[in-house]
């Protein structure tokens, strides 16, 4: 093979892996029954993909080829260790996993990356661990992508993820959705994971991108099958999909071609999705007149109030505020005050906010809070204090990784000189 087909070829299962590796290895937990194994046997898989592929062809199915590659390869491995293995547990091993390849083309509600999601939710696993475990094994982040994302050691965030791993093996956890009188329990760490997920998509935590629609896009696709697997509808599952569609209806309009940051107040409306504006809105109302609604539908009111907006002038202020007083009461942070106060700012002006986001960081809880930097600097700029406002703009420059953002802020601190 010449270096331009090595590299054609390298290319096309590279594209393949971005598009299929998480569903692949979500298939193969479920065939092996081991986090370890499975890895090894998807990279076995594409590892022969790209020694076969530019041979005879991409297949039709290629997710179906490579889990029935990666399959195979794990009985070799099996086989070849056999020495070390009683025979009759290498036999049973290899018929348990040749037994279970029904089911690999699936892609109705009973979906391996659903399974997988629950399996990584367990409420045996702490609550880092969950996330972390989510976000490696059914988003595909890396173990450094995680670690950034939430401040933690890599090195840290790596023993979390084995020791996750080995509970799961240890305590043999089941590979698979819960019976319904299980799965309301476990419907709150389920939910806050699919968050946590679209909000690394939505705004990504470093990098050179703002966004990350491959994450945001599997956030908001889990939350759909969640929504109709569960037994009967839930609030908060459909006030989460709403909140995430509404937010996802903004992306085209958040950045400028070059990669920019654009405020929502700045925003062109006409690219805001109305088709994702129409669902949310409807998922959010629904929600909301269960009576049954928590955190995650009142935000979605909000989203949906400021999407409804016929502009950024005729938004309604006093009523985003009033759902903020609810959702203090619903699920109190110092992050919800933030916004809070943010509101307040826009519906009473800027010293009315600033007063109450100087309170909140006098607290000490959001002083490493990159948004609560920017946001004083920007109330502090729209009342003309100027000093104050340059020290907030670095402050938040210091804690943003993210290059968009910080190109932003580096603009607003060479407007402060003008």
């Amino acid at each position: 093979m010449s270096d331009e087909q090595s590299g054609q070829a390298q290319a096309m299962v590279d594209a393949v892996y971005r598009s299929e590796s998480r569903r692949v290895l979500a298939t193969l937990i479920r065939l092996l029954g081991d986090f370890d194994v499975a890895e090894e046997a998807m990279h076995d898989a594409f590892r022969a993909a790209l020694e076969q592929w530019p041979r005879d062809g991409v297949p039709s199915n290629p997710r179906t080829w490579l889990v029935s590659a990666g399959r195979f390869k794990a009985i070799d491995a099996i086989r070849r260790h056999s020495r070390l293995t009683p025979l009759e547990e290498v036999a049973d091993a290899v018929e348990s996993i040749a037994a279970q390849t029904q089911g690999t083309d699936d892609d109705g509600i009973e979906d391996d990356r659903l399974r997988l999601i629950f399996t990584c939710c367990h409420p045996a696993l702490s609550p880092d661990a969950q996330v972390a475990l989510t976000l490696r094994e059914v988003c595909g982040l890396t173990t450094e992508e995680i670690a950034s994302a939430y401040l933690t050691p890599a090195p840290t965030l790596a023993q979390r993820i084995v020791r996750a791993k080995a509970k799961i093996r240890e305590a043999r956890i089941p590979y698979q959705v819960p019976a319904p009188s299980e799965l309301l329990e476990r419907l709150d760490s389920v939910l806050r994971v699919i968050y946590l997920v679209f909000n690394e998509g939505y705004s990504a935590s470093s990098g050179a991108s703002q966004t990350r629609h491959d994450l945001s896009g599997e956030a908001i696709r889990l939350a759909r099958l969640l929504v109709v697997l569960l037994p009967e509808p839930e609030p908060e599952a459909e006030g989460l999909l709403a909140l995430m569609l509404l937010h996802e209806s903004r992306r085209e309009a958040r950045n400028l071609p070059n990669g920019d940051l654009v405020l929502l107040d700045d925003q062109d409306r006409s690219l805001w999705k109305r088709e994702l504006i129409a669902e949310g809105c409807a998922l959010a109302e629904r929600a909301l007149s269960s009576r049954r609604f928590g955190a995650y539908a009142l935000q979605a009111a909000i989203a949906a109030v400021l999407a409804e907006a016929p502009s950024a002038a005729e938004t309604d202020w006093p009523q985003i505020v009033g759902l903020y007083d609810v959702l203090l009461r619903f699920a109190a942070s110092p992050v919800v005050a933030l916004n809070r106060a943010v509101a307040v700012a826009m519906r009473d002006g800027p010293e009315f906010g600033l007063t109450l986001i100087d309170a909140l960081l006098d607290q000490g809880e959001l002083a490493d809070y990159r948004w609560a930097h920017a946001a004083r600097a920007d109330l502090c700029r729209r009342l003309g204090r100027k000093e104050d406002a340059r020290s907030a703009y670095l402050r938040a420059l210091e804690l943003t990784r993210q290059l968009p953002e910080r190109r932003f802020l580096e603009r607003r601190l060479a407007e402060l000189d003008r």
